[in-house]
């Protein structure tokens, strides 16, 4: 498994994101089910928001993402970056290990 730090930049006003927000979280909520999100919310200021992810690869990632409502409206811009998780928590051990 590959390890992946989402961030999402805001395209559209805040009016429109806090009217998409619940189906978002929806969305989200079957990436937590399926174990491929870890952590998510969003930045302070609220100019987008944050996910902690892992996929077997980038492009599986963005694939899965094509379906979020911000996605799917144009209201936010997604950049990913992969990184290898050498140090953690003890707790999260079996999530990056793909268990």
């Amino acid at each position: 498994m590959k390890h992946f730090i989402v961030e999402l930049v805001y395209r559209a006003p805040i009016e429109k994101v806090n009217e998409i927000v619940g189906a978002h979280r929806e969305f989200l909520q079957k990436g937590y089910d399926e174990g491929i999100f870890l952590a998510s919310g969003p930045q302070v200021p609220k100019i987008g928001g944050v996910i902690i992810a892992r996929s077997e690869s980038m492009e599986k990632l963005a694939l899965y993402l094509q379906n979020d409502p911000y996605q799917l409206n144009n209201i936010a811009h997604y950049q990913y970056i992969e990184f290898n998780p050498v140090k953690s928590q003890s707790f999260i051990s079996d999530w990056i290990e793909g268990k």
